[in-house]
């Protein structure tokens, strides 16, 4: 079973979230809560049918009964946190340690004991939503910061085979290589990835001598 409902622009706040419980009535209980309280809710019964729908949505979190029929929940939340780094409130009967430290292992910003009511819902899911912003924030700054390393790098490394082939000192060569990007109207990262290339046996020109 597949249930989707859409909210109004006017109620609707911005969150998408797949609740994945094969429990008609409790799945239909929380999303009808959900919804009211604003969020756009997606229904699955099982791990098959929301894999289906990741494929074809977006959310921003998950949440997820444990005991589903087929794919664990906790199967499932490895899918999540791997394929979508999708982050989930989950939903189950038991409360021992080890289960609570696997689902968090999965991913898991929240661990609710059932049976859950709204009221108890709500606290956790807005929550597990700010934590899972300051992480997707965390994991942004670190790819832009990744990134910069990587381009002062391939900047560095095109610098050197310049200094090489033109004989030239550091200064010089990097020279050569931001005077190429300017006349080019080029990124100079993306010469340096030209000067890199095997098949790039002469040095860039275009500029060179401005």
């Amino acid at each position: 079973m597949q249930e989707t409902k859409a909210m109004s622009d006017s109620s609707s706040n911005g969150y998408r979230i797949l609740l994945v419980e094969d429990d008609r009535l409790i799945a239909a209980t929380l999303a009808a809560g959900l919804r009211q309280n604003g969020y756009t809710v997606v229904v699955a019964c099982s791990g098959e049918d929301a894999q289906a729908l990741l494929d074809a949505h977006d959310f921003d979190l998950a949440i997820l009964d444990e005991h589903l029929p087929g794919m664990t929940g906790l199967e499932l939340a490895g899918l999540l946190h791997e394929r979508h780094v999708l982050p989930a409130i989950f939903l189950t009967a038991f409360g021992d340690p080890g289960r609570v430290r696997s689902a968090v292992e999965k991913g898991a910003l929240a661990y609710l004991i059932k049976p859950v009511d709204i009221e108890q819902l709500l606290p956790a899911l807005r929550t597990a939503l700010a934590r899972a912003e300051d992480i997707r924030q965390l994991r942004d700054t670190e790819t832009h910061l990744q990134r910069a390393l990587d381009e002062r790098r391939e900047i560095s490394i095109a610098v050197g085979i310049l200094m090489e082939r033109l004989q030239l000192q550091r200064q010089p060569a990097f020279e050569v290589l931001r005077k190429t990007a300017r006349a080019q109207r080029r990124r100079i990262e993306d010469v340096a990835r030209d000067v890199m290339l095997p098949a790039a046996g002469n040095p860039p020109r275009s500029g060179a001598g401005q």
